[in-house]
């Protein structure tokens, strides 16, 4: 009986010479609506119940935070024969989100670590083993993102799955979905009655 062959690797001729990956839209959108489903009824409680906080400071505060998730969603990443590399938008500060780039030649391994959630995410390990870039993995096109580690590095990556399936994040948008219509009849009721 022979043991099962693995498939040989993407050929880097099969690949563009260059290409970028976006956040996925699913992923920016759930999340997204789920900060707005958890957030846009403070202001209005912060009103009803004479909250130390004024409702106009905590909204700022809440478009800010926006702001700051939308800046971390827009991750983009690029690889090409030289290289991978994460950046952000022009407008997303420096300090907030700086990025970083890697040649192919210093990618020495690709090291899985467990989440607290008890998924796993994968580190791009240096020779140097001075410092680790974490392996975008909400991407759309990870797959082929992971050929092209594999094509460029030759590091086996058949282990290698996104964090979170489509399906997983399907789920929580139905119920941010929920959470929205939720939000909205109880902020016309309190508008109707009155209370605000």
């Amino acid at each position: 009986m022979t043991s099962p062959t693995r498939p040989a690797p993407p050929s880097t001729e099969a690949l563009p010479d260059s290409d970028a990956f976006q956040t996925s839209p699913l992923v920016r959108l759930t999340l997204v609506g789920l900060y707005i489903g958890l957030t846009v009824p403070l202001p209005f409680l912060a009103q009803v119940t004479d909250a130390p906080v004024p409702p106009v400071a905590l909204a700022i505060g809440l478009v800010f935070g926006l702001v700051i998730l939308l800046g971390a969603l827009a991750e983009r990443v690029t690889v090409d024969g030289e290289g991978i590399a994460v950046g952000y938008p022009g407008w997303v500060p420096s300090w907030f989100r700086s990025g970083w780039s890697l040649p192919w030649s210093q990618i020495a391994a690709l090291k899985p670590r467990s989440t607290g959630q008890g998924g796993l995410v994968y580190y791009f390990v240096t020779p140097e083993r001075d410092r680790a870039y974490l392996l975008p993995m909400r991407v759309v096109g990870f797959a082929r993102l992971v050929n092209y580690v594999e094509a460029k590095t030759a590091i086996d990556t058949t282990a290698v799955k996104p964090l979170a399936q489509p399906w997983m994040y399907l789920i929580l948008l139905g119920f941010t979905l929920a959470l929205l219509l939720l939000d909205s009849w109880a902020i016309v009721t309190a508008v109707s009655l009155g209370k605000i």
